[in-house]
């Protein structure tokens, strides 16, 4: 059973995730941490708070950053993907609840320290609330078991540049710093989240499986689908935040390299990020030193897709 800590800036795929790891069995969800991203952050904290009360998800929900710690690409938050409410538009309460008094960043260090080399931390947004963990708390990676990353871009192009993937660019500095802070990490990217394609026939699947829980994903990501589809042309879209609760569960469905990560935080690549072998002798020493990461390089894409049907057939039982 792994206690685990979900930071998120809860939009589309960011609340199948949730609710992935909601009906694992081999999850115990110790807090959901918002954070500013695929809508502020008020907006966000509100759809975790909506989240719990709806589908019966007894971990708390802290409030987390507001904004990035210095320079992100782009300005404002991504409607035309996630919807003006995060989640695709569909009818939901203004106001679902109050978050907890303790600030997100100071959450996740006092449940690390009180649960030492036991808590995982999967985190799907922008890194800033694990960046401000660090700062009050540089002990912290130490005490953790794993942290599992969805973000970034290694062999493949960006998305919110030739060159950027949208969490990572979201708050370069943060990113930069986490991947520096030497805890066992993860990093899940669209090297492998674009790799693992789901469509409308997974969805109705999901919605005849999953009793209500199937019924809401159906029905977020009609608005996700939309965006994917005046893109792309195909009606489908990526399995971005999902992807990394399938590697926190099942690591074995993704292969994965060892490398010093490093985010460019500035200028024209603001957002990259960097994989160096930790072999080579650079001329930069921008690597030099610094911790390694395991980056995924590649997936069992169906083995991913069947594992989160299986999950979520479980939420008809619990109905």
């Amino acid at each position: 059973m792994k206690k685990v800590i979900f930071d998120t800036d809860i939009g589309i795929d960011d609340a199948m995730a949730l609710l992935f790891l909601h009906f694992s069995p081999n999850v115990d969800l110790q807090a959901i941490v918002s954070g500013f991203g695929n809508a502020d952050i008020n907006t966000t904290t509100r759809n975790a708070l909506y989240l719990k009360d709806r589908f019966g998800i007894s971990a708390p929900v802290f409030r987390g950053a507001a904004e990035p710690l210095g320079p992100r690409l782009g300005e404002g938050y991504p409607d035309f993907v996630h919807g003006r409410n995060g989640l695709g538009d569909v009818e939901i309460p203004e106001h679902a609840g109050t978050a907890e008094t303790l600030a997100g960043p100071e959450a996740i260090v006092e449940l690390v320290r009180n649960n030492p080399h036991e808590i995982s931390i999967v985190a799907v947004g922008r890194l800033t609330n694990l960046a401000l963990a660090l700062a009050k708390y540089p002990e912290l990676p130490a005490l953790v078991k794993e942290v599992v990353v969805m973000g970034g871009a290694f062999g493949h192009s960006g998305n919110v540049s030739p060159v950027a993937e949208a969490n990572i660019a979201g708050d370069p500095e943060a990113a930069d710093r986490v991947f520096a802070a030497g805890w066992p990490l993860t990093i899940v990217g669209l090297d492998v989240t674009h790799a693992t394609i789901i469509d409308e026939k997974f969805l109705a699947s999901l919605q005849e499986l999953a009793g209500e829980a199937g019924d809401f994903i159906y029905q977020i990501n009609r608005c996700y689908l939309d965006f994917h589809e005046r893109i792309t042309g195909k009606r489908e879209c990526p399995m971005h935040d999902s992807s990394a609760v399938a590697c926190l569960l099942e690591p074995q469905l993704y292969t994965k390299k060892s490398a010093a990560v490093r985010v460019v935080t500035e200028g024209i690549a603001i957002g990259q990020t960097i994989a160096g072998d930790p072999v080579a002798d650079y001329a930069s020493g921008a690597w030099r030193g610094r911790p390694l990461c395991q980056v995924s390089t590649a997936v069992e894409a169906e083995r991913v897709r069947n594992l989160y049907t299986k999950t979520l057939a479980l939420a008809s039982n619990q109905a």
